[in-house]
């Protein structure tokens, strides 16, 4: 009898849902799978927009996270195009690629898994493939096929590594009267005739292998423990260590301290060089992680440069395994063991680097535990490892992430980032994707623009509310870019107020709080960056945020003019100190901005208007017709010139004014 329309829907319902649910469940171990790792599929039948019946396969999206996966997450494939292709004796990836491509229902739809066919092939109803830290540690040394079958009982088949593809799928599918399949240094497959049976399954075999090596695991002999580094000594290691990493590009860092223990072994090198646990956290992590045998600054540089240098040797002397034309990765880590902390992880930002410390957790948890319980960790051959590394189905994943933007791993801080210029140049950062630490009195605004530049895609800045004339703040502003980021780039110096008064007028605490919150707290930041600059040896730029007044003062304004003239002044000699450095140091001379500025509350907008003989209504009309350009000068316009200044767009540029007042000639820097 021909199965209706309406049942058709139901069953396609119910087998989809059941995969949606056990693949989030799944997901959220992370010692099954971590972020787009693994992947899962289920069975059943549809009908197209003919109304045609088709037996089909759910499989995850290449990419797709198994911990947020929705119904969207997953490819609908023709069984009827696919089953044909195992009577084939080889097929190479490209075909397979095209292959399954035809099979979509939706040819719009995401790509599918790499491993399509393998559960395509595998006749059970619902099938799972997780990169079990379990599984991997029963694999991944010299003994792992007898310590598998021992753990796991004679009904689990056990496969060396093989790359993920048409070959593997082939094989798997004719070990299908098996319990269960595993898959050195890539885990574990299982299936069901329904979702709860495959789910009970996957676990029921995580579970053995978990009680096996806790059963063999050797009493932990304590090794050398080093002393901690504390925070002045982490502060110049990350700043060091990004300065070594960034010679092919800018990037954050990240401390994590899960990694301590493994950092602090007698036999790290023999854990490093077990590389991955699962061949795919070589997306994110490198092949292999780095250990360093000291923090100082020579260690540092001398031992990342061996670690680059193995990389590209490894490309060099594998190229016959490398498809045609590619060009060498980034050789530099992204994973650093650090004795004393734990690891350091490098991402394009804070978030990323985060990922990159989960996952090494547990690659680096794996060998560990291999080590303690069966002997030296083996890890992939280089051969395996390079092909897999510059495998173009696997990098494909690559391509689904979002673009780079102009300014990834940069790092920056802007203080008086609550409102006004400050706000503006740091939503034109965040936008362009700079790490930035935001800096001011106002709490909430530093929240406001927090959540501005999330939304408008940009990393998730860091915040200090404290005054900037305050050396403990502004120790702890630069302190917060280096420890929630690893270090240092650029800095717009903008914090200020507006101070009036004739100058026989203006009492000594006045004069002293402009000098004090528009020049000193310049003067420490200046310092305290000048500090990270050299310990990264990047380079670096400092924006200073003066005034139209340092060039042309006005009367009742002194207080304000001339501190902008001593920041100037101070801009000047950090471009003759910094320059041997790398270090770009210049100004930005605006004039009456007044779009989301505070700097006009509390009477000042009202006593340069009575300055001028004008209503406090008419100030901003007033200002714009004053200068040449009969502009209104908006935060906008100076975030525009902020941007050339802390960019390599300014790379010869340094000891320089902006003027961004549309044109008062009497400010025109001489």
């Amino acid at each position: 009898m021909p199965i209706s329309e309406a049942s058709t829907s139901a069953e396609r319902d119910e087998s989809l849902r059941d995969l949606v649910a056990r693949s989030r469940r799944l997901g959220l171990d992370h010692s099954l799978v971590l972020f787009g790792g693994g992947n899962t599929s289920a069975k059943g039948r549809v009908r197209d927009h003919l109304g045609r019946e088709h037996a089909v396969l759910w499989v995850k999206q290449s990419g797709a996270d198994l911990e947020i996966a929705s119904e969207d997450d997953f490819s609908a494939l023709r069984l009827g195009d696919l089953l044909p292709l195992e009577v084939r004796e080889q097929m190479s990836d490209a075909d397979m690629v095209a292959a399954v491509a035809c099979a979509m229902l939706d040819p719009e739809a995401r790509r599918p898994s790499i491993e399509t066919l393998l559960h395509a092939f595998l006749p059970a109803a619902h099938i799972d493939h997780v990169h079990a830290d379990a599984i991997c540690t029963l694999t991944n040394h010299a003994e792992g096929e007898r310590i598998t079958r021992e753990a796991l009982g004679p009904g689990f088949a056990y496969v060396d590594w093989i790359r993920p593809g048409f070959r593997l799928s082939k094989i798997v599918s004719e070990l299908r009267e098996s319990d269960g399949v595993v898959l050195a240094h890539h885990g574990l497959v299982t299936w069901g005739a329904d979702s709860e049976e495959c789910y009970s399954r996957t676990m029921n075999a995580v579970r053995a292998a978990e009680e096996f090596i806790a059963a063999n695991r050797m009493p932990a002999t304590p090794g050398p423990r080093h002393d901690d580094i504390h925070d002045a000594e982490l502060e110049t290691l990350l700043a060091q260590l990004r300065g070594a990493v960034s010679i092919s590009g800018r990037r954050v860092l990240g401390v994590d301290r899960r990694l301590r223990e493994v950092a602090d072994r007698p036999d790290v090198e023999t854990i490093v060089a077990a590389g991955v646990s699962s061949a795919d956290h070589m997306l994110t992590i490198r092949p292999r992680c780095f250990a360093l045998t000291g923090t100082s600054a020579e260690e540092i540089r001398t031992g990342i440069e061996s670690y680059a240098s193995e990389y590209l040797s490894n490309f060099e002397q594998n190229a016959d395994h490398i498809p045609e034309g590619s060009l060498p990765h980034d050789p530099m880590p992204k994973v650093m063991l650090v004795p004393g902390l734990g690891a350091v992880t490098t991402g394009p930002t804070a978030a990323h680097a985060e990922i990159a410390a989960d996952i090494a957790v547990h690659t680096l948890g794996v060998a560990a535990a291999v080590a303690d319980a069966f002997g030296r960790p083996e890890p992939m051959s280089e051969k395996d490892t390079v092909q897999f590394d510059y495998w173009p189905l696997e990098l494909y994943k690559l391509t689904l992430r979002p673009a780079a933007r102009r300014l990834t791993g940069h790092i920056s801080i802007v203080t008086g980032a609550a409102s006004g210029i400050g706000r503006g140049i740091a939503l034109a950062l965040g936008r362009e994707g700079s790490s930035v630490v935001l800096a001011d009195l106002d709490a909430d605004g530093l929240e406001e623009v927090v959540d501005a530049i999330q939304s408008l895609g940009g990393p998730r800045p860091a915040t200090i509310r404290g005054d900037q004339g305050d050396p403990a703040v502004v120790r702890e502003t630069v302190a917060s870019a280096v420890r929630n980021f690893g270090g240092l780039d650029g800095v717009v110096l903008n914090a200020g107020i507006a101070v009036t008064g004739l100058l026989d007028d203006l009492t000594l605490d006045i004069w002293e709080k402009a000098l004090t919150v528009n020049l000193t707290s310049a003067l420490l930041l200046t310092q305290e960056s000048m500090r990270v600059f050299k310990n990264q040896g990047m380079g670096g730029s400092l924006v200073y945020v003066a005034s139209k007044n340092a060039f042309s003062p006005g009367a009742g304004f002194g207080a304000y003019s001339v501190s902008k003239a001593g920041m100037l002044q101070l801009m000047r000699i950090a471009a003759l100190e910094g320059g041997g450095l790398g270090v770009r140091a210049n100004a930005i001379n605006p004039d009456a901005v007044f779009d989301h500025s505070r700097l006009w509350d509390g009477g000042i907008r009202e006593e340069r208007a009575a300055v001028h003989g004008i209503n406090p209504d008419e100030l901003e009309a007033f200002y714009a017709k004053r200068n040449m350009l009969g502009r209104q000068v908006t935060t906008a316009d100076v975030a525009a010139a902020a941007m050339y200044l802390m960019t390599d767009d300014s790379a010869c540029t340094t000891g320089a004014v902006i003027p961004v007042d549309g044109g008062v000639a009497a400010a025109f820097p001489r």
